[in-house]
Protein backbone atom coordinates (compact mmCIF):
# COMPACT_ATOMS: atom_id res chain seq x y z
CA UNK A 1 0.00 0.00 0.00
CA UNK A 2 1.67 3.20 -1.21
CA UNK A 3 1.52 6.23 1.05
CA UNK A 4 1.04 9.87 0.12
CA UNK A 5 1.33 11.01 3.73
CA UNK A 6 4.08 13.62 4.25
CA UNK A 7 6.83 12.03 6.36
CA UNK A 8 10.19 12.93 7.73
CA UNK A 9 13.15 11.03 6.21
CA UNK A 10 13.33 8.76 9.30
CA UNK A 11 9.65 7.78 9.09
CA UNK A 12 9.83 7.35 5.32
CA UNK A 13 12.80 4.99 5.70
CA UNK A 14 10.98 2.87 8.28
CA UNK A 15 7.79 2.85 6.21
CA UNK A 16 9.69 1.53 3.19
CA UNK A 17 11.34 -1.26 5.21
CA UNK A 18 7.98 -2.30 6.68
CA UNK A 19 6.43 -2.49 3.19
CA UNK A 20 9.34 -4.67 2.02
CA UNK A 21 8.69 -7.06 4.92
CA UNK A 22 4.97 -7.19 4.09
CA UNK A 23 5.79 -8.22 0.52
CA UNK A 24 8.21 -10.87 1.78
CA UNK A 25 5.55 -12.20 4.19
CA UNK A 26 2.95 -12.40 1.42
CA UNK A 27 5.30 -14.36 -0.86
CA UNK A 28 6.43 -16.55 2.03
CA UNK A 29 2.92 -17.60 3.05
CA UNK A 30 2.01 -18.30 -0.58
CA UNK A 31 4.95 -20.71 -0.73
CA UNK A 32 3.78 -22.55 2.39
CA UNK A 33 1.05 -24.42 0.50
CA UNK A 34 3.59 -25.60 -2.07
CA UNK A 35 5.89 -27.12 0.56
CA UNK A 36 4.94 -30.74 1.28
CA UNK A 37 7.59 -31.66 3.83
CA UNK A 38 6.51 -30.74 7.38
CA UNK A 39 10.09 -29.99 8.50
CA UNK A 40 10.54 -27.53 5.64
CA UNK A 41 7.18 -25.99 6.45
CA UNK A 42 8.25 -25.49 10.07
CA UNK A 43 11.52 -23.88 8.92
CA UNK A 44 9.62 -21.59 6.54
CA UNK A 45 7.24 -20.61 9.34
CA UNK A 46 10.18 -19.88 11.61
CA UNK A 47 11.71 -17.56 9.01
CA UNK A 48 8.39 -15.78 8.56
CA UNK A 49 8.07 -15.36 12.33
CA UNK A 50 11.49 -13.71 12.42
CA UNK A 51 10.38 -11.28 9.73
CA UNK A 52 7.24 -10.44 11.71
CA UNK A 53 9.32 -9.74 14.82
CA UNK A 54 11.50 -7.37 12.83
CA UNK A 55 8.39 -5.73 11.45
CA UNK A 56 7.05 -5.23 15.00
CA UNK A 57 10.33 -3.59 16.02
CA UNK A 58 10.15 -1.19 13.07
CA UNK A 59 6.55 -0.24 13.82
CA UNK A 60 7.49 0.51 17.43
CA UNK A 61 10.31 2.73 16.18
CA UNK A 62 7.86 4.42 13.81
CA UNK A 63 5.56 5.10 16.76
CA UNK A 64 8.41 6.51 18.89
CA UNK A 65 9.52 8.95 16.20
CA UNK A 66 5.91 9.89 15.52
CA UNK A 67 5.47 10.93 19.16
CA UNK A 68 8.74 12.88 19.13
CA UNK A 69 7.64 14.81 16.03
CA UNK A 70 4.05 15.40 17.16
CA UNK A 71 4.70 18.97 18.27
CA UNK A 72 6.28 19.82 14.92
CA UNK A 73 3.49 18.43 12.74
CA UNK A 74 0.08 20.00 12.07
CA UNK A 75 -2.81 18.05 13.63
CA UNK A 76 -4.06 16.73 10.28
CA UNK A 77 -0.58 15.43 9.35
CA UNK A 78 -0.19 13.79 12.75
CA UNK A 79 -3.56 12.09 12.29
CA UNK A 80 -2.54 10.79 8.84
CA UNK A 81 0.71 9.42 10.24
CA UNK A 82 -1.13 7.78 13.10
CA UNK A 83 -3.57 6.20 10.62
CA UNK A 84 -0.56 4.93 8.71
CA UNK A 85 0.76 3.31 11.88
CA UNK A 86 -2.63 1.66 12.53
CA UNK A 87 -2.65 0.30 8.99
CA UNK A 88 0.75 -1.29 9.55
CA UNK A 89 -0.46 -2.82 12.83
CA UNK A 90 -3.55 -4.25 11.16
CA UNK A 91 -1.53 -5.66 8.27
CA UNK A 92 0.98 -7.28 10.61
CA UNK A 93 -1.79 -8.81 12.72
CA UNK A 94 -3.32 -10.39 9.63
CA UNK A 95 -0.03 -12.25 9.09
CA UNK A 96 0.03 -13.20 12.77
CA UNK A 97 -3.33 -14.88 12.25
CA UNK A 98 -2.02 -16.73 9.22
CA UNK A 99 1.00 -17.87 11.19
CA UNK A 100 -1.23 -19.28 13.93
CA UNK A 101 -3.33 -21.11 11.35
CA UNK A 102 -0.32 -22.83 9.78
CA UNK A 103 1.19 -23.43 13.20
CA UNK A 104 -1.93 -25.23 14.34
CA UNK A 105 -1.96 -27.42 11.25
CA UNK A 106 1.66 -28.40 11.87
CA UNK A 107 0.89 -29.40 15.45
CA UNK A 108 3.65 -27.19 16.80
CA UNK A 109 1.59 -25.42 19.45
CA UNK A 110 3.97 -26.53 22.19
CA UNK A 111 7.01 -25.26 20.30
CA UNK A 112 5.66 -22.01 18.93
CA UNK A 113 7.54 -18.77 19.34
CA UNK A 114 5.17 -16.06 20.49
CA UNK A 115 5.46 -13.01 18.32
CA UNK A 116 4.73 -10.58 21.14
CA UNK A 117 6.94 -12.12 23.85
CA UNK A 118 9.47 -9.59 25.06
CA UNK A 119 12.15 -12.25 25.53
CA UNK A 120 13.75 -13.76 28.61
CA UNK A 121 15.24 -11.32 31.09
CA UNK A 122 13.48 -8.33 29.60
CA UNK A 123 12.73 -5.67 32.17
CA UNK A 124 10.15 -3.96 29.96
CA UNK A 125 6.64 -5.06 30.92
CA UNK A 126 4.37 -6.03 28.08
CA UNK A 127 1.66 -3.69 29.38
CA UNK A 128 3.85 -0.71 28.52
CA UNK A 129 4.24 -1.66 24.88
CA UNK A 130 3.64 1.66 23.09
CA UNK A 131 1.85 0.03 20.17
CA UNK A 132 0.11 -2.86 21.96
CA UNK A 133 -0.36 -4.67 18.69
CA UNK A 134 -1.79 -7.80 20.30
CA UNK A 135 -4.63 -5.82 21.87
CA UNK A 136 -5.14 -3.38 19.00
CA UNK A 137 -7.65 -5.77 17.45
CA UNK A 138 -10.12 -8.21 18.91
CA UNK A 139 -9.92 -11.93 18.15
CA UNK A 140 -12.82 -11.57 15.74
CA UNK A 141 -11.04 -8.73 13.97
CA UNK A 142 -7.90 -10.79 13.75
CA UNK A 143 -9.85 -13.68 12.24
CA UNK A 144 -11.59 -11.34 9.82
CA UNK A 145 -8.27 -9.85 8.77
CA UNK A 146 -6.84 -13.33 8.21
CA UNK A 147 -9.83 -14.33 6.11
CA UNK A 148 -9.54 -11.15 4.10
CA UNK A 149 -5.89 -11.85 3.39
CA UNK A 150 -6.67 -15.40 2.30
CA UNK A 151 -9.52 -14.12 0.11
CA UNK A 152 -7.14 -11.71 -1.59
CA UNK A 153 -4.72 -14.56 -2.20
CA UNK A 154 -7.50 -16.72 -3.69
CA UNK A 155 -8.55 -13.86 -5.93
CA UNK A 156 -4.97 -13.44 -7.14
CA UNK A 157 -4.84 -17.16 -7.95
CA UNK A 158 -8.17 -16.92 -9.82
CA UNK A 159 -6.84 -14.00 -11.86
CA UNK A 160 -3.73 -16.00 -12.72
CA UNK A 161 -5.91 -18.95 -13.82
CA UNK A 162 -7.97 -16.62 -16.02
CA UNK A 163 -4.83 -15.30 -17.70
CA UNK A 164 -3.66 -18.86 -18.35
CA UNK A 165 -7.05 -19.83 -19.86
CA UNK A 166 -7.04 -16.75 -22.09
CA UNK A 167 -3.52 -17.57 -23.23
CA UNK A 168 -4.54 -21.15 -24.06
CA UNK A 169 -7.60 -19.92 -25.99
CA UNK A 170 -5.51 -17.47 -27.97
CA UNK A 171 -3.00 -20.22 -28.76
CA UNK A 172 -5.79 -22.54 -29.93
CA UNK A 173 -7.21 -19.89 -32.23
CA UNK A 174 -3.77 -19.17 -33.66
CA UNK A 175 -3.14 -22.88 -34.26
CA UNK A 176 -6.50 -23.22 -36.04
CA UNK A 177 -5.72 -20.26 -38.29
CA UNK A 178 -2.30 -21.70 -39.12
CA UNK A 179 -3.89 -25.07 -39.97
CA UNK A 180 -6.34 -23.40 -42.36
CA UNK A 181 -3.53 -21.44 -44.01
CA UNK A 182 -1.49 -24.64 -44.39
CA UNK A 183 -4.41 -26.43 -46.08
CA UNK A 184 -4.89 -23.47 -48.40
CA UNK A 185 -1.22 -23.52 -49.35
CA UNK A 186 -1.46 -27.24 -50.10
CA UNK A 187 -4.45 -26.65 -52.42
CA UNK A 188 -2.58 -23.85 -54.21
CA UNK A 189 0.45 -26.11 -54.62
CA UNK A 190 -1.72 -28.89 -56.09
CA UNK A 191 -3.33 -26.44 -58.52
CA UNK A 192 0.09 -25.19 -59.60
CA UNK A 193 1.19 -28.78 -60.24
CA UNK A 194 -1.91 -29.33 -62.38
CA UNK A 195 -1.27 -26.14 -64.39
CA UNK A 196 2.37 -27.12 -64.87
CA UNK A 197 1.33 -30.57 -66.13
CA UNK A 198 -1.22 -29.05 -68.55
CA UNK A 199 1.37 -26.63 -69.93
CA UNK A 200 3.81 -29.47 -70.44
CA UNK A 201 1.23 -31.54 -72.35
CA UNK A 202 0.27 -28.51 -74.45
CA UNK A 203 3.93 -27.89 -75.30
CA UNK A 204 4.33 -31.51 -76.41
CA UNK A 205 1.17 -31.24 -78.52
CA UNK A 206 2.41 -28.11 -80.28
CA UNK A 207 5.71 -29.84 -81.07
CA UNK A 208 3.86 -32.85 -82.56
CA UNK A 209 1.68 -30.59 -84.72
CA UNK A 210 4.75 -28.78 -86.00
CA UNK A 211 6.50 -32.04 -86.86
CA UNK A 212 3.39 -33.33 -88.74
CA UNK A 213 3.22 -30.17 -90.85
CA UNK A 214 6.93 -30.12 -91.68
CA UNK A 215 7.33 -33.87 -92.37
CA UNK A 216 3.97 -35.52 -93.04
CA UNK A 217 5.54 -38.76 -94.39
CA UNK A 218 7.44 -39.52 -91.22
CA UNK A 219 5.82 -42.70 -89.86
CA UNK A 220 7.56 -42.31 -86.50
CA UNK A 221 5.40 -39.32 -85.71
CA UNK A 222 2.31 -40.47 -83.90
CA UNK A 223 -1.14 -39.26 -84.89
CA UNK A 224 -2.50 -36.45 -82.82
CA UNK A 225 -5.97 -37.06 -81.36
CA UNK A 226 -8.55 -34.84 -83.04
CA UNK A 227 -6.25 -33.99 -85.96
CA UNK A 228 -6.85 -35.76 -89.31
CA UNK A 229 -3.79 -37.48 -90.85
CA UNK A 230 -2.22 -35.64 -93.80
CA UNK A 231 -3.27 -36.61 -97.36
CA UNK A 232 -0.93 -39.21 -98.93
CA UNK A 233 -0.82 -37.53 -102.36
CA UNK A 234 0.28 -34.17 -100.96
CA UNK A 235 3.80 -33.47 -102.18
CA UNK A 236 6.22 -30.86 -100.98
CA UNK A 237 9.19 -30.94 -103.37
CA UNK A 238 10.33 -27.43 -103.01
CA UNK A 239 9.28 -25.40 -99.96
CA UNK A 240 10.52 -22.19 -101.55
CA UNK A 241 8.49 -22.80 -104.72
CA UNK A 242 5.40 -23.59 -102.68
CA UNK A 243 5.81 -20.35 -100.83
CA UNK A 244 6.13 -18.42 -104.12
CA UNK A 245 2.99 -20.02 -105.51
CA UNK A 246 0.99 -19.27 -102.40
CA UNK A 247 2.03 -15.65 -102.35
CA UNK A 248 1.43 -15.25 -106.13
CA UNK A 249 -2.11 -16.45 -105.77
CA UNK A 250 -2.96 -13.85 -103.17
Amino acid sequence: MASDVPMSPELEQIDGEVQDIFRALQNGFQKMDKIKDSNRQAKQLEDLTAKMKECKRLIKEFDRILKDEESNNPPEVHKQLNDRKQYMIKELNSYVTLRKTYQSSLGNNNKRVELFDMGAGSSEPAAEDNIQMASAMSNQQLMDAGREQMTQTDQAIDRSKMVVMQTIETGTQTASALTQQTEQMKRIDNELDSVHFSLKKASQLVKEIGRQIVNPRNKNIRDIPGLAPPAQNFQISNRRLLSVEIFSGL
